[in-house]
């Protein structure tokens, strides 16, 4: 049988090209998406190519219940997890000083307490040696510029419940870690938009990551390889933390 993955925002970005790595290694893929079902049906048309079973929901990651049960039911249709990623995040930027507490309560509940969410739901459906993978950021160690000290309080935090999850889920072999990428071009952070020469400028390797970049660490994380990797962090930001 088949390994299977599900993916926690799946559908564009770093996220849709997890869930394409993760189906070239073989993998079937569910995952899910906020708003673009568009992109989502694309993701699914893609793994399908690659002779791979795809499953796309629309989940609003703020929903506790609708994200473990999501977990839950396709991990039932697809024979079992094996490979969990945790990458759906939200960015309402800020200062500390007049920070609306809706986008404080909003941010964390996406990426912090979802991310427990998910990992406790998806631990329960793992066999030993299960592969959890969270899609942190840069900005959780190093915050650099201002109006993300919100977001970056999210990515540390998450960080940290890797760190206590993977000593948590390592009787079980199940190992857990983040990655943490810098600055990469997405559909939000596009190679020709307006800040993409100030952010370039900021790293050293001259340019942005690709988004399969970060999802090829996604894919040695989630390998038999890794097996005695957990409770770490990879940054892939081009020399920016460095």
């Amino acid at each position: 049988m088949a390994r299977s993955a599900i993916v926690i925002g799946g559908s564009r970005g770093i996220g849709a090209a997890v869930a394409r790595r993760l189906a070239e290694d073989g993998l079937d893929v569910a995952f899910t998406f906020a708003n673009a079902k568009g992109a989502a049906g694309t993701v699914v048309a893609d793994v399908e190519k690659l002779g791979r079973r795809a499953i796309a929901r629309q989940v609003d990651s703020e929903d506790d219940a609708a994200l473990r049960a999501f977990i839950s039911e396709t991990s039932e249709t697809l024979g079992g997890l094996d490979v969990l990623v945790c990458n759906a995040g939200l960015l309402l930027p800020g200062g500390v000083e007049d920070y609306a507490m809706a986008d404080y309560d909003r941010m964390m509940a996406v990426n912090a307490r979802a991310v427990f969410s998910a990992i406790q739901a998806g631990a329960k459906m793992m066999a030993s040696g299960g592969r959890i993978i969270v899609i942190g950021s840069i900005v959780g160690a190093r915050t650099g510029f201002p109006g993300v000290s919100v977001y970056g309080m999210t990515k540390a935090a998450v960080a940290a419940l890797v760190r206590g999850a993977a000593i948590d889920l390592a009787p079980r072999a199940i190992t857990v870690n983040t990655v943490a990428p810098g600055p990469t071009i997405t559909g939000m952070n596009p190679a020709d938009g307006p800040m993409a020469e100030r952010i370039t400028s900021s790293v050293p390797l001259g340019r942005m990551a690709d988004a399969r970049e970060i999802a090829s660490l996604v894919s040695y994380l989630a390998g038999p390889e890794s097996s005695f990797v957990t409770g770490a962090t990879f940054t892939v930001d081009g020399g920016v933390s460095a």
